[in-house]
């Protein structure tokens, strides 16, 4: 499946602990991308109601194209209200410190002399078609562990506010250089997104939603999935990186035309 790795290696962040390979194949999800880019009859369509998790991290930036193009994506689809999406924890950098430090010296180290001009380049290229302004002289290297537990928390009080809070979250820190591990700020973001700045602010100070995230996490082992963004449909189906729209919209009807029931079921 060369196709899965070939969007991969240029579409996501790896998980250095997990040997930084690309996602392929899991015991539980197939890849999604077999066959892309085949010309052949398109089945009629079957009725949208599609389940999707998305594994990520708030500060990976290919987490932050990804949402956009996979959001533009449905909404080219018209499936609109009729898919249920998920925003699930993986932290890229579990043992980043809650203070801010230096993003380019953390990343230099792990990846390289050169390797955060690289990526400059590279995603603010990217970003602008899809109305993101990247500020990476702005980020900075934080936990976010914290702002995975907001997240979750947002998902068990108002599942249609996760994604406008995973947005919030996404801007504040590659546009404006927010600390997304500050409890304050997070219960500032959870306001913009709908949701109560008091609530969030209380269970940011408390130990809640500590245990989802790290089962968000363990899921993702379960899964194999080794670099996010990862999308995961009706949790059978994996698309994989950031991929162009045109790739989304492709597989996504491919992924609900494989999931339909069979006429005899």
């Amino acid at each position: 499946m060369p196709l899965v790795h070939d969007v991969v290696a240029h579409a996501h962040c790896p998980v250095p602990r997990l040997n930084g390979r690309g996602v392929g194949p899991s015991r539980r999800c197939r890849p999604a991308l077999d066959g892309v880019g085949r010309k052949e009859a398109r089945p009629p369509s079957v009725a949208p109601g599609v389940r999707i998790d998305i594994w990520s991290d708030v500060v990976c930036p290919w987490c932050y194209l990804g949402k956009r193009r996979f959001e533009r994506a449905v909404a080219s689809l018209g499936w609109g209200g009729e898919v249920e999406v998920r925003m699930r924890a993986y932290q890229l950098d579990p043992g980043a410190s809650r203070e801010p430090g230096d993003l380019r010296a953390s990343l230099e180290r792990k990846y390289g002399p050169g390797a955060f001009d690289a990526m400059v380049t590279r995603l603010v290229a990217l970003g602008a078609p899809e109305g993101i302004d990247y500020r990476f002289d702005r980020a900075q290297r934080v936990n976010t562990r914290d702002a995975h537990r907001l997240l979750a928390w947002a998902w068990a009080t108002a599942p249609e506010a996760q994604g406008r809070l995973a947005e919030r979250l996404f801007q504040a820190y590659f546009e404006e250089g927010a600390d997304v591990a500050d409890h304050p700020a997070l219960a500032r973001f959870a306001a913009d997104a709908g949701l109560d700045a008091d609530a969030a602010a209380a269970t940011l100070a408390s130990t809640e939603f500590g245990d989802e995230v790290a089962g968000d996490s363990q899921a993702a082992l379960e899964r194999e999935i080794t670099g996010v963004p990862a999308f995961v449909i009706e949790d059978r189906l994996l698309i994989p990186g950031a991929q162009e729209v045109d790739t989304f919209v492709a597989v996504l009807e491919r992924a609900r035309q494989r999931l339909a029931p069979s006429p005899e079921g």
